[in-house]
């Protein structure tokens, strides 16, 4: 049993917090009962520097999705330097920012919201200044915007290119990366680019390419060492066919028509995506809160910022301790690196069979003998915005007291998808 439960939880330990760090979280949030979330300020502003250390001299687009709270997303751009517009994920999404005075926003993926899309025409028509810009990637999406938002003469729906990164080799039967976009050479973007350009309502402004395979995937996952070999390679493999190609794909659109931005990389690669000339500027968002998914990479190590609490309820033996709720699940393929990580007190372990449950968690490891009932431990999330999708609220943490509480996008009746 205890062989087995070693394969869920803290096998890859991070960078601890020292005693002095453990005691001034405890301190900031003993009045607070069980389960919240937290964003420890310290760690939140250090994972910005370094997020635009990596970028530089790229401006950052930051990633709402993997912050989804409006009040840090605000505070970010406002105070990060480096940090410059908003990568969304929903058209709705971009719409309510826009209305709350964010501007320069990105929408990441393709829409077939008919209704939002009608709202953008509108806000285009209303304020032809605004800069909300969506994606595209086929003729399919073209018609689906002009006809559902029916741009005004003069104000055109701004659209960006989302071509595909992903390594395809063996003559396609390898692939690497994500699934996206079906636009793979210069040509077919050049196509596309045409068709953008003969339609008064629309207006080509970008290009995006997502190396998923390099940003979004880490170099060692857990307990699967070969796996780990087989990644790395890839990706070796992977860096410098996608930036020929991302080259060559710029070039030959701006042949077509200029661009204002050429959008590329994660947290997970700027470094590399940083570098390319054809690349204007970087997104990133996840490293902000260092979620669990990225004590996997080997060149950066955020620190863990967003954290969540739960309460030991019960005791069911001397060696187990039972947490409230924790079964906060990452989107992605289902494995074991989706579940929540325990973090404090140090050496905790998932059970490999009950895993983190909706009403309850049993947790292993020498700790869990000490911990009695009443007591707290503290958790992270394998991605990052998606724990907002579980809370209310944020406490913010400076030092060893709560400085405020702001509202997640749950908290502000807010679903997105």
């Amino acid at each position: 049993m205890e062989t087995a439960a070693r394969e869920i939880g803290a096998e890859r330990p991070v960078t601890p917090l020292d005693a002095s760090d453990v005691e001034r979280l405890e301190r900031a949030c003993a009045d607070l009962e069980a389960p919240f979330a937290c964003v420890d300020l310290t760690a939140f502003w250090a994972n910005a520097a370094d997020l635009t250390r990596r970028g530089h001299p790229r401006p950052v687009r930051l990633a709402s999705k993997s912050v989804r709270c409006r009040s840090l997303q605000g505070s970010v751009l406002e105070h990060a330097s480096g940090f410059r517009g908003t990568l969304c994920f929903t058209v709705p999404e971009a719409l309510w920012l826009s209305g709350h005075g964010f501007d320069d926003l990105l929408v990441a993926y393709p829409s077939a919201d008919r209704a939002a899309l009608r709202e953008l025409g509108a806000l285009r028509a209303r304020s032809p200044e605004s800069r909300v810009t969506v994606m595209v990637d086929s003729r399919e999406h073209l018609d689906l915007i002009e006809a559902a938002a029916a741009p005004a003469a003069g104000a055109p729906i701004r659209v960006c290119i989302d071509v595909d990164l992903s390594l395809w080799a063996l003559g396609g039967r390898l692939h690497f990366g994500a699934r996206r976009s079906p636009l793979r050479t210069p040509e077919q973007a050049v196509a596309l680019a045409h068709e953008v350009v003969a339609r008064p309502g629309l207006e080509l402004v970008g290009l995006m390419g997502y190396e998923a395979q390099i940003a979004g995937i880490p170099d060692t996952p857990a307990g699967r060492r070969a796996m780990g070999l087989v990644i790395r390679a890839l990706k070796r493999i992977s860096r410098p066919e996608l930036a020929a190609r991302r080259a060559a794909i710029v070039a030959a659109v701006r042949e077509v028509v200029p661009l204002e931005f050429v959008n590329g990389g994660g947290t997970g690669s700027l470094e590399a995506t940083t570098r390319e000339a054809a690349v204007t500027e970087v997104t990133a968002g996840s490293g902000l809160y260092g979620p669990a998914l990225f004590d996997g990479y080997r060149d950066f190590q955020p620190r863990p910022a967003a954290l969540f609490v739960l309460p030991v309820v019960r005791r069911p033996s001397a060696t187990v301790a039972t947490a409230l709720g924790g079964g906060y699940l990452a989107s992605g393929s289902g494995d074991r690196d989706r579940l929540p990580k325990p973090y404090l007190p140090a050496g905790l372990r998932l059970d490999p069979r009950e895993g983190a449950g909706e009403v309850q968690t049993p947790l292993f490891g020498a700790p869990a003998a000490r911990l009695a009932v009443g007591d707290r431990v503290w958790m992270r999330h394998a991605k990052a915005g998606e724990l907002c999708e579980r809370f209310n609220s944020l406490y913010l943490i400076d030092g060893d007291e709560i400085v405020d509480e702001v509202p997640t996008y749950r908290g502000e009746g807010r679903c997105f998808l």
